[in-house]
Parts: C-alpha cells; structure tokens; sequence
C-alpha cells in the first residue's frame, strides 16, 4: 500500500517529498508473508535444514524457493539470508546427490529431485560465496542429465516424454512430471545445456493428459477443459488443471488452446479449501493464474490471499487437514503459502511470463 500524498490548501493533491522506500506499508500479505517465513526460520535444525516430517531435501528445497521469492538472498546480514545460505550449504552435501539423484538419500524419489533441481536452478548466480555457486552449478549439471535419461526411458507411447516416481520408471504422471519441466525450462535460461527436443518431448505429454480429445491440428473439441493426472482420464481435477497450465506456460505455449482451456476451466472451477493436494494446487493456480493475466490473473489475485489468510495459524505456520497433505508436514504447507502469496513480488525467474 502507498502513502505520501499532501493535500494542499486549494483542494489539490502533489506528492510529499520523501524516500520512496519509507512510502510502502505493509498489507495483509505482507504480514502474513513474514510471519510465514519466521515460522519456517523456527524449524531448522542444526545441520541448516528446514523440514518437520521427513524428506528433508526436498523439503529444505521448497523453503529456500519460499525465501528467494519474498526477496531473500543467502548473505550474512539478515536471520533470512543466514539461514537461506545454511539451508543450501545443507542440500549441497555429497551425501544428499546419488550419482546427480537428490531424491535418494531423503527418500523424497523424483518429485524431491524436481524440486531441488528447480530450487538451484532459481538460485543459481545467487550464493553467499563464488565457492557456493559453483558447487551449485556442478550440483545442476548432473542433476539435469538424471532429469533428461529419465525422460529418455522407453515407455507406451502415450506417456512417454513424462516421469514419474524413479528415474528408470517405466510410467508417467502430471504431478511429478510438472517439477522436471519447471526445472529444465530454468535451467535452460539459465544457459545450461537442455536440449530443445526434451522441452518438445515434454509438451508431448502434457498434451496427452489434457481431458480433451485433440483434433488432427491439434485443438481440443472443448473448449473449456482442463488436465488429468494421467493420460486417459477425461474428468479435469483442481490441482493437476493448474498443474497443466503451469507447465504448458514454463514450456513456452503460453497461445496454446489448452492454457487458455485450462484457464477458463479453473475460472468455472475455483479452489476450494476442501480440495485433495490443496495447498499444491494453490501453488500452481497462483502462479499459473497470474502468467495467463486479464481476468484470470484478478481473480487469483482475489482468491488465493481469500482462501490462505483465514487459514494461517497463529504461530505463523499453514496446516493441511486434509488426507495425504496432512501426513506431510508444516514445512510443506507453509511453503507452499508463501509461494502462492508472494507471486506479486515477481523475485523468482519462474514467476515471470
């Protein structure tokens, strides 16, 4: 929110002459926000990591993406920026990348492994030290060649170009598959070798899960529909739809038929507390939302703080009480919205269209 306007005798309004930092005040979100990332510098533990219910690389990872996307950079000066560069110094232990795997050690499989490529992909250029963001660099380096023969495996042909729990995984589905897109669309502007066909490959699949069949040019016979976890369903979810839009605008189709598709579905379908995975769909209808802009970008701007705020904890912290994301933790669901609410900052690369 800005303040510094006079109004002046006359009736007419000019700006006060002050330090244009000292005019913001902080809203709604902003609080919410902050009291977020306290909570989470609450949890970590004296090896740097950030987690409450296992898997906790991935999980370390998510939080650092949450601190980078308020703004927070790993730098001494600041609890934020102490904790962030001890975080990453945590993920970049030999111990937690398996010949290039982050999702091993912490048992967190190829979503964990997502995850954190993604994370050092955002960071990359970032480190506290020159030391920190090369060992980041040769961290991603392998980390994108396990991504890459993953994708390579041969399987039917109507999941192929996908991934799913192993990287030598014979199947594949939307929600493990959109963190290998996100990271390699990252990595490859961060200059890092991805090749084009895999980009292609992906979109590929992500066209396979859509729920509507495509015609012989490609478009969908409905107009309004949405994604499937897996290829073959034809009933839209909440969470794999924003999923699916994300990953069709990380890889560049922001014109496709299906975002805008996509888009008009979650338009007729808003979240709903009481959604499965909501906190992860919350994340990517945010951010998906926002890329898509006019009035699906005003309507999650609406929503998603709506929905969020109401259910923050006192102490900060977002809890699921909702099946499988309840058994996850603290760390995740507060993460996640932070993520979702700080999409305004624009601080993240992958936030920006």
């Amino acid at each position: 929110m800005m303040l510094g306007s006079l109004t002046t005798m006359n009736g007419t309004t000019t700006r006060a002459a002050e330090d244009p930092r000292d005019l913001y005040v902080d809203d709604s979100i902003d609080q919410s926000v902050r009291r977020g990332v306290q909570f989470l510098l609450r949890l970590q533990k004296a090896d740097g990591s950030i987690a409450d219910r296992g898997n906790s690389t991935a999980m370390t990872s998510l939080v650092i993406m949450a601190l980078a996307s308020i703004g927070t950079i790993p730098e001494p000066r600041t609890a934020e920026g102490r904790a962030m560069s001890r975080a990453i110094e945590f993920v970049l232990q030999p111990r937690n990348q398996t010949k290039g795997y982050f999702g091993h050690h912490d048992g967190s499989r190829m979503y964990g492994h997502g995850i954190t490529t993604l994370m050092l992909t955002e960071i990359l250029g970032m480190g506290a030290t020159i030391d920190q963001n090369e060992r980041i660099h040769q961290a991603l380096v392998q980390a994108i060649q396990v991504i890459l023969k993953s994708q390579a495996v041969r399987k039917p042909q109507r999941l192929q170009g996908g991934w799913r729990y192993k990287p030598d995984s014979r199947d594949s589905d939307l929600s493990v598959s959109v963190w290998q897109v996100m990271a390699l669309r990252s990595a490859k502007n961060d200059g890092l070798d991805v090749p084009a066909e895999a980009i292609e490959f992906a979109v590929e699949y992500l066209e396979e899960s859509y729920t509507s069949p495509l015609d012989e040019n490609g478009q969908p016979r409905e107009k309004v529909s949405g994604f499937a976890y897996t290829p073959g369903t034809h009933h839209p979810a909440f969470t794999m739809t924003a999923a699916g839009l994300l990953a069709m605008q990380t890889c560049g189709r922001y014109d496709s038929p299906l975002v805008a598709g996509a888009a008009a579905w979650l338009l007729e379908h808003p979240p709903r507390t009481n959604e499965r995975f909501f906190f992860y769909g919350m994340y990517y209808y945010a951010q998906g939302m926002h890329q898509v802009g006019g009035e699906a970008a005003e309507t999650a701007a609406k929503l998603v703080p709506e929905l969020l705020l109401r259910l923050q904890s006192d102490n900060g912290s977002w809890a699921s009480h909702q099946g499988e994301e309840r058994n996850v933790g603290l760390a995740y669901a507060t993460a996640l919205s932070i993520l979702s609410l700080s999409v305004r900052y624009h601080y993240l690369p992958i936030y920006q269209r």
